[in-house]
């Protein structure tokens, strides 16, 4: 465990002490607030010309209308963000030749590898909690229910986590930063893709293509749905994509 935290406080330094964090940083918040803001207005345009009918009035619904868009835009985000903050993670080490060293060293790879994961999981955790400002206002002057806006929380929490570890195993194949983020990238558009085949394959098909699918799994939780299956999908995924991490510095270590 003490390996571990070493570990991660090192790459929080290194994050803390480049631009590349803030930079993410802003770029999120001004992309999701540009996003949240205009749907917001959309809404309130909407209450405004349904408001002389008590029927469609009552049907406004801001957790619907407002939130499950805007937390399905913020996945698409995080596909162009999260290989932008794994990138370097064990590339970098790789291009300085550091990572003999620590291979060499007594550190567990494991250790290595939750520690370095760790790290980038606590930046993106940080980013995702400046969005939730964005609440105060709708919370302050509308009635959104609380439970499906932080379920849905938890469900952008674990996307960016089975993203983080899909980064970190692309990280590790290569010394590049730009190829590490492009195959990071690219792993991530072909799930996003996944859940469109879905739709055009045969039931059976579909089946395992919606399974499969980080945002099928992710609509439970936009809706205040918390089940077992979805949390098990993403903690699965996580773990297979840091165990193919753990097996690629294994294979540098005896090669």
């Amino acid at each position: 465990m003490r390996d571990i935290i070493a570990i991660t406080k090192k790459e929080l330094k290194v994050f803390l002490y480049s631009p590349i964090a803030y930079i993410i940083t802003a770029f999120f918040l001004i992309v999701s607030g540009f996003f949240f803001y205009n749907i917001l207005v959309w809404f309130s345009n909407q209450s405004v010309r349904l408001a002389r009918n008590p029927y469609y009035a009552s049907q406004l619904n801001i957790n619907k209308m407002v939130y499950e868009p805007f937390f399905s835009n913020l996945t698409i985000i995080l596909i162009f963000l999260i290989p932008l903050l794994t990138m370097k993670l064990i590339a970098d080490e790789k291009k300085m030749k550091t990572d003999e060293l620590l291979l060499t060293s007594p550190l567990k790879i494991s250790s290595i590898i939750i520690g370095k994961y760790l790290a980038a999981l606590i930046i993106y955790t940080i980013i995702l909690l400046f969005t939730a400002t964005y609440s105060i206002f709708t919370f302050t002057y509308g009635k959104p229910e609380l439970i499906p806006v932080l379920t849905a929380y938890l469900g952008l929490f674990l996307i960016g986590a089975v993203f983080i570890a899909i980064g970190v195993f692309a990280s590790s194949l290569t010394e590049n930063q730009i190829v590490a983020a492009i195959i990071s990238f690219s792993t991530l558009l072909i799930i996003w893709v996944i859940s469109w085949l879905s739709e055009s394959v045969g039931p059976q098909w579909g089946a395992v293509f919606s399974y499969l699918s980080f945002f099928t799994h992710f609509q439970n939780l936009i809706k205040g749905v918390i089940d077992t299956k979805d949390l098990v999908y993403y903690f699965s995924f996580i773990f297979f994509s840091l165990y193919l991490t753990y097996t690629i510095f294994e294979f540098r270590k005896w090669r």
